[in-house]
């Protein structure tokens, strides 16, 4: 009896030791929360918040929502572009809503992979929802491919699982401002 306590004991020391570096870390201030989003203010890119307002961050691969009188303020994990190259960074606005969205791809990715028209269905890229920015060519949109989800994997679009997107669409007005970072 007096091995298993000692034994327990000497685990349970071990672990509590292993837990005082994490516990120091935690008193330090930082800007990530336990899923690495990183915390975003509003009032750190807008002067106010408009008929609703967006942060896309593509460092942590999430879009942050609040609405007009921000009481409401949502975080949703996203989809980023594959590459610098192809993100855009930003002021922009939601100028249109499409629930089933058809899809056609720009010159350039007709040319890079032969990709053509796609019309709504579980096949499109753009899953069941899209809210198109003021960009050309660029949009906040659904995906049927759920392994994009948190990972640089899209042509230069922010994108969400279809609930996700669903949900969001629901609720942001046309005119939201939006701000890619």
């Amino acid at each position: 009896m007096t091995n298993k306590l000692s034994r327990r004991a000497t685990i349970l020391t071990g672990l509590a030791g292993l837990a005082v570096p994490g516990l120091a870390h935690a008193a330090e201030p930082t800007r990530r929360n336990s899923s690495s989003f990183m915390v975003q203010r509003w009032q750190d890119h807008f002067d106010d918040l408009g008929v609703g307002t967006i942060v896309a961050d593509t460092a942590s691969r999430a879009l942050h929502y609040w609405n007009a009188d921000g009481s409401d303020y949502r975080i949703y994990p996203t989809s980023v572009p594959i590459s610098e190259e192809l993100t855009k960074r930003g002021y922009t606005r939601i100028v249109r809503k499409k629930v089933g969205p058809d899809w056609t791809p720009t010159p350039s990715q007709v040319e890079r992979f032969g990709w053509t028209y796609m019309p709504p269905g579980p096949d499109n890229p753009l899953g069941t929802h899209a809210m198109y920015l003021s960009w050309p060519a660029y949009l906040i949109h659904g995906t049927h491919d759920t392994r994009k989800i948190g990972r640089p994997s899209s042509d230069g679009c922010i994108g969400l699982y279809n609930e996700k997107i669903a949900e969001l669409f629901e609720i942001t007005p046309v005119g939201t401002q939006v701000r890619i970072i």
